[in-house]
């Protein structure tokens, strides 16, 4: 909370009631600021909160202009892409640029606090010749990060037109306190295809045809990867069982992660193998 904020809303009466007098111990100026929403409609829902907060934690900012920001974070860095997208002005290249440029300079400031992103963050803005331009942007993006709590420290364009900055990390991103890496994909945005699966899946065969005492193999995995297994690699299957002795059954369950592979190996008496993968 700071003096620029004009009120804050609060639903419930027991929660206004709590709000408001730590708001006039510690701050007994600003507590008529507090108020109690008493609309019969959800806080929330009636100041399109939800939809906001949804917005957050999209890569993609639309600026008002037509152009939009892509905001990608990793472990590393926060790395700010400008692009024009649909913006359009009778104005020469340079000054279009120059524009959409100031523009997006005071959005960045705004989602940075938004999203509470810190660390290292580079933005990549259009491309401006005249240095004119540049100065004015750079003094435009600390005006823009002045009312910023944190502490930030942001460099001169680069020769590239990369303007590099550091934002105090005070505790873990929004997006960090409120999602997980997906237990899937490990974060990674991307999972192995079911042709690539396929593959993995005979190395893991082959590795069991190497061992006399298997009889039977059970692999289960994704439906789309046994399905490629059934339909494309059947052949190295069935080369497989008659090279290693031994009966190859393929299970496809839809409730698996693409990635998943699970193997039980038996012997002739039903006895479990273990075969190091």
């Amino acid at each position: 909370y700071d003096k620029g904020v004009q009120e804050v809303l609060i639903q419930g009466p027991a929660a206004y009631r709590e709000a408001k007098d730590l708001a006039r111990i510690l701050m007994p100026s600003q507590a008529k600021k507090v108020k109690q929403w008493k609309s019969p409609a959800p806080l929330f829902v009636s100041k399109r909160i939800e939809e906001q907060l949804d917005s957050i934690f999209s890569p993609v900012v639309t600026l008002k202009s037509g152009g939009y920001l892509v905001i990608n974070q990793t472990e590393a860095l926060v790395a700010i892409d400008v692009n024009s997208g649909s913006f359009r002005t009778d104005d020469s290249a340079e000054d279009s640029a120059y524009q959409l440029n100031i523009a997006a300079a005071k959005e960045i400031a705004r989602q940075l606090r938004l999203r509470d992103l810190g660390g290292v963050i580079v933005n990549d803005f259009i491309d401006m010749r005249k240095e004119r331009h540049r100065r004015n942007l750079e003094r435009a993006l600390r005006d823009a990060m002045a009312r910023d709590r944190a502490r930030t420290k942001i460099l001169r364009t680069s020769p590239f037109g990369l303007i590099e900055m550091t934002r105090q990390r005070i505790r873990p991103s929004l997006k960090r306190s409120v999602f997980t890496d997906c237990p899937c994909c490990g974060g990674k945005g991307m999972v192995k295809t079911a042709e690539s699966m396929s593959i993995e899946v005979i190395r893991t065969l082959y590795l069991a045809s190497q061992q006399n005492a298997v009889a039977d193999v059970t692999i289960r995995v994704n439906d789309e990867v046994a399905a490629s297994l059934n339909n494309k690699k059947r052949r190295e299957i069935s080369e497989l069982e008659e090279a290693g002795n031994m009966d190859i059954q393929i299970l496809g369950d839809p409730g698996v992660f693409p990635e998943s592979l699970e193997m039980k190996c038996k012997d002739k008496d039903g006895r479990d193998v273990h075969v190091p993968l």
